[in-house]
């Protein structure tokens, strides 16, 4: 079984993270969800980015990991803005094993390179604006996922129809129940087969 971190999204530590998180609970694993936002939660994307802009996107990503810098971890997961902190330390704590990042991905070398022996799966929908882009100017995470999963074997990349962004989360407006559904499915065999 897993000891896993857990970081939340932009519209923060929500009733839905709360529900994923004791879904792989019940299925044995530890998790710990650090609330990086300080009880503070927003009914829409655009609420949470204007928090994060206040305090700076930089400071909300330090404070997650300075949360979770005492915690017992070999598995770092984050929803979207979760997943800078979560791949941060995934890629520089000792003893991390895999990452799980759901609706983002940042190219591994802001974060120093990929270490050997850590495993990734990363999750999206395949027509979210935030994930793949919006086909102008900006450039969506898939780009540097994509490319990190063709280097890296121990790495797998699922692309959900919709377009939703949260759609892991059963209090937003973006919720899919069949794919989070399927996306638990995935994570728990991938968490199972760490320790296979």
């Amino acid at each position: 079984m897993a000891d896993i971190v857990l970081f939340h999204h932009i519209q923060g530590l929500t009733s839905g993270v709360h529900d994923f998180a004791d879904r792989l609970r019940a299925a044995g694993h530890t998790v710990h969800t650090p609330d990086s936002f300080e009880g503070r939660t927003y009914n829409s994307i655009d609420e949470g980015q204007a928090y994060c802009s206040e305090v700076g996107f930089g400071a909300v990503a330090d404070r997650a990991a300075d949360l979770a810098a005492d915690l017992p971890a070999d598995v770092y997961a984050g929803f979207s803005l979760g997943v800078m902190p979560a791949q941060r330390l995934a890629q520089t704590r000792s003893g991390a094993r895999a990452l799980l990042a759901y609706h983002g991905f940042a190219d591994p070398q802001y974060f120093g390179g990929w270490p050997d022996g850590v495993r990734a799966q990363i999750h999206a929908m395949d027509q979210d604006p935030f994930f793949i882009g919006d086909g102008e100017e900006e450039e969506g995470d898939l780009v540097p996922a994509q490319a990190f999963v063709d280097a890296h074997s121990e790495a797998e990349l699922f692309l959900y129809p919709g377009k939703g962004h949260l759609f892991t989360d059963n209090t937003v407006s973006d919720y899919d129940v069949g794919a989070t559904d399927l996306l638990l499915e995935r994570s728990l065999a991938f968490l199972a087969s760490l320790d296979g």
